[in-house]
Protein backbone atom coordinates (compact mmCIF):
# COMPACT_ATOMS: atom_id res chain seq x y z
CA UNK A 1 0.00 0.00 0.00
CA UNK A 2 1.65 3.32 -1.05
CA UNK A 3 0.93 6.81 0.45
CA UNK A 4 2.45 9.89 -1.10
CA UNK A 5 3.59 11.74 1.47
CA UNK A 6 4.64 15.41 1.86
CA UNK A 7 4.62 16.11 5.74
CA UNK A 8 4.84 20.45 5.81
CA UNK A 9 3.54 20.17 9.45
CA UNK A 10 6.02 18.25 10.38
CA UNK A 11 8.69 20.75 8.87
CA UNK A 12 7.94 23.22 11.08
CA UNK A 13 9.92 23.88 14.66
CA UNK A 14 10.18 20.67 17.40
CA UNK A 15 7.62 22.44 19.89
CA UNK A 16 5.04 22.50 17.29
CA UNK A 17 4.49 18.73 18.31
CA UNK A 18 4.97 16.12 20.31
CA UNK A 19 6.37 13.17 17.64
CA UNK A 20 5.40 9.57 18.54
CA UNK A 21 3.23 6.73 17.03
CA UNK A 22 -0.10 5.10 17.41
CA UNK A 23 -0.55 2.85 20.25
CA UNK A 24 -1.28 -0.85 18.18
CA UNK A 25 -4.50 -2.27 19.15
CA UNK A 26 -5.17 -6.04 20.21
CA UNK A 27 -7.59 -7.30 17.62
CA UNK A 28 -8.72 -4.52 14.20
CA UNK A 29 -11.71 -5.25 12.39
CA UNK A 30 -12.59 -2.65 9.58
CA UNK A 31 -15.51 -1.21 10.27
CA UNK A 32 -15.90 1.18 6.74
CA UNK A 33 -14.03 2.84 4.33
CA UNK A 34 -15.12 6.07 2.23
CA UNK A 35 -13.95 4.84 -1.07
CA UNK A 36 -14.91 7.93 -2.79
CA UNK A 37 -12.96 10.01 -0.42
CA UNK A 38 -9.72 7.34 -0.69
CA UNK A 39 -10.07 8.02 -4.21
CA UNK A 40 -9.59 11.78 -3.93
CA UNK A 41 -6.71 11.38 -1.74
CA UNK A 42 -5.13 9.22 -4.63
CA UNK A 43 -5.49 6.32 -1.99
CA UNK A 44 -6.31 2.79 -2.83
CA UNK A 45 -9.62 1.75 -1.78
CA UNK A 46 -9.25 -2.00 -2.04
CA UNK A 47 -5.37 -1.80 -0.38
CA UNK A 48 -7.20 -0.02 2.77
CA UNK A 49 -9.10 -3.04 3.58
CA UNK A 50 -6.12 -5.76 2.83
CA UNK A 51 -4.35 -6.81 6.41
CA UNK A 52 -1.92 -4.01 5.63
CA UNK A 53 -3.79 -1.33 5.11
CA UNK A 54 -6.29 -2.67 8.39
CA UNK A 55 -2.92 -2.20 10.55
CA UNK A 56 -2.10 0.84 8.98
CA UNK A 57 -5.74 2.28 9.95
CA UNK A 58 -6.43 0.77 12.99
CA UNK A 59 -2.53 2.47 14.52
CA UNK A 60 -0.87 -1.24 14.38
CA UNK A 61 1.40 0.32 11.39
CA UNK A 62 2.93 3.55 10.60
CA UNK A 63 3.33 3.89 6.88
CA UNK A 64 6.42 4.50 4.63
CA UNK A 65 6.77 8.34 4.60
CA UNK A 66 4.66 8.96 7.52
CA UNK A 67 5.77 11.46 10.13
CA UNK A 68 3.56 10.98 13.02
CA UNK A 69 2.81 13.37 15.58
CA UNK A 70 0.03 14.89 17.78
CA UNK A 71 -0.15 18.82 17.50
CA UNK A 72 0.15 20.95 20.18
CA UNK A 73 -2.61 23.48 21.13
CA UNK A 74 -4.13 25.87 23.49
CA UNK A 75 -7.80 26.98 24.57
CA UNK A 76 -10.95 28.30 25.46
CA UNK A 77 -12.77 25.64 26.39
CA UNK A 78 -16.15 27.16 27.79
CA UNK A 79 -14.66 30.71 28.34
CA UNK A 80 -12.09 29.33 30.87
CA UNK A 81 -8.23 29.08 29.46
CA UNK A 82 -6.28 26.13 29.47
CA UNK A 83 -2.76 26.92 28.53
CA UNK A 84 -2.07 23.80 27.26
CA UNK A 85 -4.48 21.20 25.40
CA UNK A 86 -3.19 19.66 21.98
CA UNK A 87 -4.01 16.18 20.27
CA UNK A 88 -4.73 14.06 23.60
CA UNK A 89 -6.49 11.41 22.07
CA UNK A 90 -5.26 11.57 18.25
CA UNK A 91 -1.84 11.38 16.25
CA UNK A 92 -1.43 12.80 12.64
CA UNK A 93 0.18 10.46 10.18
CA UNK A 94 1.34 12.83 7.63
CA UNK A 95 -0.57 14.86 4.49
CA UNK A 96 -1.19 13.76 1.01
CA UNK A 97 -1.93 16.00 -2.16
CA UNK A 98 -5.51 14.85 -2.83
CA UNK A 99 -5.99 14.58 -7.08
CA UNK A 100 -7.55 18.39 -6.80
CA UNK A 101 -4.41 19.59 -5.84
CA UNK A 102 -5.04 20.20 -2.68
CA UNK A 103 -3.20 19.47 0.88
CA UNK A 104 -4.93 17.19 2.96
CA UNK A 105 -4.10 15.92 6.80
CA UNK A 106 -4.60 12.26 7.27
CA UNK A 107 -5.10 11.70 11.41
CA UNK A 108 -6.16 8.95 13.46
CA UNK A 109 -8.78 9.80 15.98
CA UNK A 110 -8.78 7.35 19.10
CA UNK A 111 -4.83 6.02 18.14
CA UNK A 112 -3.86 5.92 22.39
CA UNK A 113 -2.18 8.54 24.66
CA UNK A 114 0.10 11.16 23.43
CA UNK A 115 1.75 13.70 26.06
CA UNK A 116 -1.02 16.22 25.81
CA UNK A 117 -3.68 13.38 26.80
CA UNK A 118 -3.67 14.99 30.70
CA UNK A 119 -4.04 11.41 32.25
CA UNK A 120 -6.78 10.70 29.84
CA UNK A 121 -6.57 7.36 27.89
CA UNK A 122 -6.10 8.72 24.32
CA UNK A 123 -8.96 6.01 23.17
CA UNK A 124 -12.09 6.40 21.40
CA UNK A 125 -15.15 4.70 21.84
CA UNK A 126 -17.34 3.04 18.73
CA UNK A 127 -20.32 5.82 19.41
CA UNK A 128 -18.73 8.86 19.09
CA UNK A 129 -16.20 7.45 16.15
CA UNK A 130 -19.55 6.59 14.20
CA UNK A 131 -21.17 9.96 14.89
CA UNK A 132 -18.42 11.27 13.52
CA UNK A 133 -18.12 9.33 10.42
CA UNK A 134 -22.29 9.79 9.46
CA UNK A 135 -22.61 13.82 10.54
CA UNK A 136 -19.25 14.68 8.70
CA UNK A 137 -19.94 12.96 5.84
CA UNK A 138 -23.49 14.28 5.84
CA UNK A 139 -21.94 17.66 6.22
CA UNK A 140 -19.50 16.71 3.40
CA UNK A 141 -22.65 15.76 1.17
CA UNK A 142 -24.85 19.23 2.48
CA UNK A 143 -21.97 21.44 0.88
CA UNK A 144 -20.98 22.65 4.22
CA UNK A 145 -17.30 22.58 4.80
CA UNK A 146 -15.94 19.52 7.11
CA UNK A 147 -13.80 17.42 8.24
CA UNK A 148 -14.01 14.27 6.70
CA UNK A 149 -14.15 10.59 7.28
CA UNK A 150 -11.65 8.13 5.53
CA UNK A 151 -12.24 4.91 7.94
CA UNK A 152 -13.85 3.38 10.92
CA UNK A 153 -11.89 0.46 12.40
CA UNK A 154 -13.63 -1.29 15.67
CA UNK A 155 -10.61 -2.25 17.99
CA UNK A 156 -11.34 -5.51 19.86
CA UNK A 157 -10.56 -4.29 23.05
CA UNK A 158 -12.96 -2.01 25.57
CA UNK A 159 -12.98 1.68 26.20
CA UNK A 160 -13.90 2.80 29.85
CA UNK A 161 -16.42 5.51 30.18
CA UNK A 162 -19.23 5.16 32.51
CA UNK A 163 -19.29 1.89 31.83
CA UNK A 164 -17.28 -0.78 28.83
CA UNK A 165 -17.94 -0.40 25.11
CA UNK A 166 -16.65 -1.33 22.43
CA UNK A 167 -13.10 1.04 21.27
CA UNK A 168 -12.61 2.36 17.72
CA UNK A 169 -10.47 3.98 15.86
CA UNK A 170 -11.27 7.11 13.23
CA UNK A 171 -9.30 8.05 10.10
CA UNK A 172 -9.91 11.58 9.80
CA UNK A 173 -9.04 13.88 6.94
CA UNK A 174 -9.11 17.71 6.87
CA UNK A 175 -7.37 20.90 4.67
CA UNK A 176 -5.06 21.39 8.39
CA UNK A 177 -5.69 20.46 11.78
CA UNK A 178 -4.63 23.84 12.94
CA UNK A 179 -6.92 26.01 14.97
CA UNK A 180 -7.62 29.08 16.77
CA UNK A 181 -5.95 27.97 19.53
CA UNK A 182 -3.10 26.58 17.99
CA UNK A 183 -1.98 30.53 17.69
CA UNK A 184 -3.11 31.11 21.04
CA UNK A 185 -0.72 28.47 22.58
CA UNK A 186 2.72 30.10 21.23
CA UNK A 187 1.09 33.99 21.56
CA UNK A 188 0.68 32.84 25.57
CA UNK A 189 4.23 31.94 25.75
CA UNK A 190 5.32 35.19 24.03
CA UNK A 191 6.82 32.94 21.24
CA UNK A 192 6.92 35.10 18.56
CA UNK A 193 9.15 33.64 16.34
CA UNK A 194 7.04 30.56 16.35
CA UNK A 195 3.61 32.59 15.79
CA UNK A 196 5.52 34.16 12.51
CA UNK A 197 6.40 30.57 11.40
CA UNK A 198 2.25 29.46 12.01
CA UNK A 199 1.25 32.09 10.11
CA UNK A 200 3.45 32.15 7.31
CA UNK A 201 2.57 27.89 7.22
CA UNK A 202 -1.18 28.83 7.62
CA UNK A 203 -1.35 31.07 4.85
CA UNK A 204 0.61 29.26 2.64
CA UNK A 205 -1.73 26.65 2.89
CA UNK A 206 -4.95 27.95 3.42
CA UNK A 207 -5.16 31.76 1.85
CA UNK A 208 -2.02 32.22 -0.31
CA UNK A 209 -3.23 35.75 -1.35
CA UNK A 210 -2.80 36.74 2.25
CA UNK A 211 0.12 38.28 2.78
CA UNK A 212 0.27 40.04 6.39
CA UNK A 213 -0.82 38.26 9.31
CA UNK A 214 -4.22 41.38 8.95
CA UNK A 215 -5.06 39.65 5.84
CA UNK A 216 -4.84 36.15 7.28
CA UNK A 217 -7.60 37.27 10.35
CA UNK A 218 -9.13 39.25 7.30
CA UNK A 219 -9.63 36.07 5.80
CA UNK A 220 -10.35 33.79 8.50
CA UNK A 221 -12.94 35.80 9.77
CA UNK A 222 -14.70 35.98 6.50
CA UNK A 223 -14.35 31.60 6.34
CA UNK A 224 -16.23 31.80 9.44
CA UNK A 225 -18.69 33.71 8.43
CA UNK A 226 -19.17 31.96 5.90
CA UNK A 227 -19.63 28.70 7.84
CA UNK A 228 -21.63 29.63 10.63
CA UNK A 229 -23.98 31.04 8.10
CA UNK A 230 -24.39 27.24 6.52
CA UNK A 231 -24.62 25.59 10.19
CA UNK A 232 -27.85 28.00 11.01
CA UNK A 233 -29.37 27.21 7.63
CA UNK A 234 -29.35 23.58 8.33
CA UNK A 235 -29.99 23.78 12.13
CA UNK A 236 -26.71 22.45 13.05
CA UNK A 237 -25.61 22.96 16.21
CA UNK A 238 -22.06 22.40 16.85
CA UNK A 239 -22.35 21.75 21.02
CA UNK A 240 -18.53 22.62 21.64
CA UNK A 241 -17.34 26.03 20.08
CA UNK A 242 -14.48 26.58 22.07
CA UNK A 243 -11.20 27.87 20.52
CA UNK A 244 -9.58 25.09 19.94
CA UNK A 245 -12.63 23.32 17.95
CA UNK A 246 -12.20 26.58 15.32
CA UNK A 247 -10.30 25.50 12.42
CA UNK A 248 -8.52 28.30 10.74
CA UNK A 249 -9.37 26.83 7.41
CA UNK A 250 -13.14 27.45 7.81
CA UNK A 251 -13.96 23.86 8.37
CA UNK A 252 -16.53 22.09 11.03
CA UNK A 253 -13.80 20.36 13.35
CA UNK A 254 -14.48 18.07 15.99
CA UNK A 255 -17.74 16.51 15.94
CA UNK A 256 -18.83 15.90 19.87
CA UNK A 257 -21.88 17.07 21.23
CA UNK A 258 -22.92 18.24 17.96
CA UNK A 259 -26.64 17.63 17.21
CA UNK A 260 -29.57 19.09 14.61
CA UNK A 261 -32.36 20.64 15.63
CA UNK A 262 -35.77 18.51 15.17
CA UNK A 263 -38.31 20.86 17.06
CA UNK A 264 -37.01 24.66 15.86
CA UNK A 265 -35.99 26.69 18.91
CA UNK A 266 -33.31 29.77 18.57
CA UNK A 267 -32.08 28.67 22.19
CA UNK A 268 -31.92 25.17 21.53
CA UNK A 269 -28.96 23.13 23.40
CA UNK A 270 -28.30 19.09 23.35
CA UNK A 271 -24.94 18.83 24.66
CA UNK A 272 -24.80 18.22 28.58
CA UNK A 273 -21.72 19.89 29.22
CA UNK A 274 -23.32 23.10 27.96
CA UNK A 275 -25.42 23.87 31.13
CA UNK A 276 -25.70 27.80 30.38
CA UNK A 277 -26.59 27.45 27.01
CA UNK A 278 -23.81 29.20 25.94
CA UNK A 279 -23.26 27.25 22.52
CA UNK A 280 -26.78 27.10 21.81
CA UNK A 281 -27.89 27.83 17.79
CA UNK A 282 -28.80 31.44 18.05
CA UNK A 283 -25.17 31.80 19.87
CA UNK A 284 -23.18 30.39 17.25
CA UNK A 285 -22.42 33.67 15.56
CA UNK A 286 -21.39 35.70 18.31
CA UNK A 287 -19.63 32.81 19.69
CA UNK A 288 -17.99 32.92 16.53
CA UNK A 289 -16.92 36.69 16.65
CA UNK A 290 -15.73 35.79 20.32
CA UNK A 291 -13.39 33.05 19.33
CA UNK A 292 -11.58 35.38 16.53
CA UNK A 293 -11.26 37.81 19.03
CA UNK A 294 -9.18 35.58 20.77
CA UNK A 295 -7.28 35.03 17.31
CA UNK A 296 -6.87 38.28 16.99
CA UNK A 297 -5.27 38.68 20.49
CA UNK A 298 -3.12 36.07 19.79
CA UNK A 299 -1.62 37.80 16.61
CA UNK A 300 -1.58 41.19 17.85
CA UNK A 301 2.29 40.82 18.98
CA UNK A 302 3.25 40.23 14.75
CA UNK A 303 1.00 42.60 13.64
CA UNK A 304 3.84 44.94 12.73
CA UNK A 305 2.49 48.30 14.44
CA UNK A 306 1.96 49.63 17.82
CA UNK A 307 -0.04 47.81 20.14
CA UNK A 308 -3.02 50.68 20.26
CA UNK A 309 -3.00 50.54 16.25
CA UNK A 310 -2.78 46.68 16.23
CA UNK A 311 -5.64 46.87 18.27
CA UNK A 312 -7.78 49.22 16.44
CA UNK A 313 -6.95 47.65 13.09
CA UNK A 314 -7.49 43.88 14.42
CA UNK A 315 -11.02 44.97 15.95
CA UNK A 316 -12.32 46.41 12.91
CA UNK A 317 -11.39 43.36 10.96
CA UNK A 318 -13.28 40.82 13.83
CA UNK A 319 -16.35 43.40 13.75
CA UNK A 320 -16.33 42.99 10.07
CA UNK A 321 -18.14 39.60 10.91
CA UNK A 322 -21.40 40.97 11.47
CA UNK A 323 -21.60 42.35 8.41
CA UNK A 324 -20.35 39.32 6.44
CA UNK A 325 -22.83 36.91 8.18
CA UNK A 326 -25.52 39.01 7.45
CA UNK A 327 -24.44 38.99 3.85
CA UNK A 328 -24.20 34.78 4.56
CA UNK A 329 -27.10 34.28 5.89
CA UNK A 330 -29.45 36.13 3.83
CA UNK A 331 -27.63 34.23 1.48
CA UNK A 332 -28.19 31.11 2.97
CA UNK A 333 -32.07 32.16 3.59
CA UNK A 334 -32.73 32.88 0.59
CA UNK A 335 -32.32 30.02 -1.61
CA UNK A 336 -34.47 28.16 1.19
CA UNK A 337 -37.55 30.51 0.39
CA UNK A 338 -36.73 30.16 -2.70
CA UNK A 339 -35.53 33.99 -4.07
CA UNK A 340 -32.67 34.89 -5.75
CA UNK A 341 -31.66 37.56 -2.37
CA UNK A 342 -33.46 38.59 0.12
CA UNK A 343 -34.49 42.43 0.60
CA UNK A 344 -35.25 43.95 4.06
CA UNK A 345 -38.97 43.08 3.74
CA UNK A 346 -38.05 39.55 2.49
CA UNK A 347 -35.63 38.85 5.79
CA UNK A 348 -38.41 40.28 7.89
CA UNK A 349 -40.19 37.56 5.85
CA UNK A 350 -37.89 34.41 6.98
CA UNK A 351 -37.81 35.79 11.13
CA UNK A 352 -40.85 35.78 11.18
CA UNK A 353 -41.58 32.57 9.94
CA UNK A 354 -38.63 31.62 12.41
CA UNK A 355 -40.81 32.95 15.01
CA UNK A 356 -43.89 31.21 14.21
CA UNK A 357 -41.72 27.74 13.97
CA UNK A 358 -40.29 28.44 17.63
CA UNK A 359 -43.70 28.87 19.21
CA UNK A 360 -45.30 26.21 17.39
CA UNK A 361 -42.64 23.73 17.59
CA UNK A 362 -42.38 22.80 14.73
CA UNK A 363 -39.74 20.60 12.70
CA UNK A 364 -36.82 22.89 10.90
CA UNK A 365 -35.99 20.64 8.13
CA UNK A 366 -39.60 19.40 7.49
CA UNK A 367 -41.01 22.84 7.07
CA UNK A 368 -38.66 24.03 4.82
CA UNK A 369 -38.76 21.06 2.80
CA UNK A 370 -42.46 21.07 2.58
CA UNK A 371 -42.22 24.74 1.41
CA UNK A 372 -40.46 23.03 -1.30
CA UNK A 373 -42.59 20.87 -2.41
CA UNK A 374 -45.32 20.92 -5.22
CA UNK A 375 -48.05 22.12 -2.40
CA UNK A 376 -46.41 24.67 0.19
CA UNK A 377 -49.21 24.40 2.14
CA UNK A 378 -48.62 21.21 3.89
CA UNK A 379 -45.60 23.16 5.72
CA UNK A 380 -49.06 23.50 7.76
CA UNK A 381 -48.85 20.09 9.17
CA UNK A 382 -45.48 20.45 10.86
CA UNK A 383 -47.15 23.05 13.47
CA UNK A 384 -49.74 21.94 16.12
CA UNK A 385 -51.99 25.46 15.35
CA UNK A 386 -52.43 24.61 11.52
CA UNK A 387 -53.83 27.95 10.96
CA UNK A 388 -50.17 29.46 12.29
CA UNK A 389 -48.88 29.77 8.36
CA UNK A 390 -52.62 31.12 7.02
CA UNK A 391 -51.53 34.81 6.86
CA UNK A 392 -47.90 34.11 5.60
CA UNK A 393 -48.10 32.19 3.02
CA UNK A 394 -49.97 34.70 1.29
CA UNK A 395 -47.40 37.21 2.04
CA UNK A 396 -44.68 34.51 0.69
CA UNK A 397 -45.79 33.97 -2.62
CA UNK A 398 -46.91 37.16 -3.41
CA UNK A 399 -42.92 38.09 -2.85
CA UNK A 400 -42.12 35.26 -4.84
CA UNK A 401 -44.81 36.76 -7.49
CA UNK A 402 -43.12 40.07 -7.06
CA UNK A 403 -39.91 38.59 -7.60
CA UNK A 404 -40.61 37.10 -10.82
CA UNK A 405 -40.32 33.36 -9.78
CA UNK A 406 -42.01 30.96 -11.81
CA UNK A 407 -42.86 27.78 -9.12
CA UNK A 408 -40.47 25.09 -11.26
CA UNK A 409 -37.98 27.49 -10.68
CA UNK A 410 -39.08 27.65 -6.63
CA UNK A 411 -39.10 24.46 -6.16
CA UNK A 412 -35.89 23.50 -8.05
CA UNK A 413 -34.08 26.18 -5.99
CA UNK A 414 -35.59 25.32 -2.79
CA UNK A 415 -35.02 21.81 -2.98
CA UNK A 416 -31.72 22.64 -3.54
CA UNK A 417 -30.96 24.73 -0.18
CA UNK A 418 -33.42 22.17 1.91
CA UNK A 419 -32.86 18.89 2.30
CA UNK A 420 -35.11 15.96 2.48
CA UNK A 421 -32.55 14.35 4.95
CA UNK A 422 -30.43 15.02 8.09
CA UNK A 423 -28.53 13.08 10.48
CA UNK A 424 -31.45 12.80 13.24
CA UNK A 425 -30.05 12.33 16.73
CA UNK A 426 -32.71 9.48 17.35
CA UNK A 427 -31.31 7.73 13.95
CA UNK A 428 -27.69 8.12 14.85
CA UNK A 429 -28.61 7.15 18.16
CA UNK A 430 -30.37 3.95 16.68
CA UNK A 431 -27.42 3.22 14.57
CA UNK A 432 -24.84 3.12 17.11
CA UNK A 433 -27.12 0.86 19.71
CA UNK A 434 -27.63 -1.37 17.17
CA UNK A 435 -23.61 -1.25 15.96
CA UNK A 436 -22.53 -1.98 19.79
CA UNK A 437 -24.55 -5.49 19.42
CA UNK A 438 -22.64 -5.80 16.61
CA UNK A 439 -25.04 -5.08 14.51
CA UNK A 440 -23.93 -1.91 11.45
CA UNK A 441 -27.06 -2.12 9.21
CA UNK A 442 -28.01 1.15 9.87
CA UNK A 443 -25.03 2.63 10.18
CA UNK A 444 -24.71 1.52 6.61
CA UNK A 445 -28.08 2.77 5.59
CA UNK A 446 -27.56 5.95 7.51
CA UNK A 447 -24.45 6.73 5.36
CA UNK A 448 -25.99 5.42 2.22
CA UNK A 449 -29.28 7.76 2.39
CA UNK A 450 -27.15 11.11 3.90
CA UNK A 451 -24.95 11.15 1.29
CA UNK A 452 -27.75 12.43 -1.15
CA UNK A 453 -29.23 14.43 1.18
CA UNK A 454 -31.66 16.66 -0.75
CA UNK A 455 -33.05 14.01 -2.93
CA UNK A 456 -36.51 12.53 -2.46
CA UNK A 457 -35.38 8.69 -1.47
CA UNK A 458 -39.36 7.70 -0.97
CA UNK A 459 -37.72 3.99 0.05
CA UNK A 460 -35.95 5.57 3.23
CA UNK A 461 -38.89 8.22 3.97
CA UNK A 462 -39.07 6.88 7.67
CA UNK A 463 -35.23 8.75 7.94
CA UNK A 464 -36.77 11.92 7.32
CA UNK A 465 -39.58 11.80 10.01
CA UNK A 466 -39.33 13.81 13.02
CA UNK A 467 -38.73 11.32 16.79
CA UNK A 468 -42.04 10.57 18.10
CA UNK A 469 -41.94 11.44 22.20
CA UNK A 470 -40.49 8.78 23.27
CA UNK A 471 -37.36 8.69 20.37
CA UNK A 472 -36.17 12.23 21.45
CA UNK A 473 -33.10 12.48 22.36
CA UNK A 474 -32.61 15.71 24.65
CA UNK A 475 -28.61 15.58 25.36
CA UNK A 476 -25.80 14.58 23.47
CA UNK A 477 -22.25 13.22 24.97
CA UNK A 478 -18.53 13.66 23.85
CA UNK A 479 -17.66 10.60 24.53
CA UNK A 480 -13.87 11.74 26.14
Amino acid sequence: MQIAFDNSYARLPDRFYATLAPTPVEKPSLIKVNEPLARDLGLDPVALTTPEGLAVLAGNKVPKGASPLAQAYAGHQFGGWVPQLGDGRAVLLGEVIDRHGQRRDIQLKGSGPTPFSRRGDGRAWLGPVLREYVVSEAMQALGIPTTRALAAVATGEPVYRERAFPGAVLTRVASSHIRVGTFQYFAARGDEEALRALTDHAMARHYPQAETPLDLLSAVVAAQARLIAHWMGVGFIHGVMNTDNMSIAGETIDYGPCAFMDAYHPDQVFSSIDRMGRYAYRRQPEIAVWNLAQFATALLPIMGMDHKEAVAVATREVEGFADLFTAAWEEVFAAKLGFARLDEARAALAYDLLARMARGKADFTQVFRSLSGVDPSLARDEFGDQTALDDWLPRWQAHLDEEGTDDATRRARMQAANPAFIPRNHRVEQAIAAAVAGDFTPFERLTLVLATPYTDQPDHADLMAAPAPEEEVPATFCGT
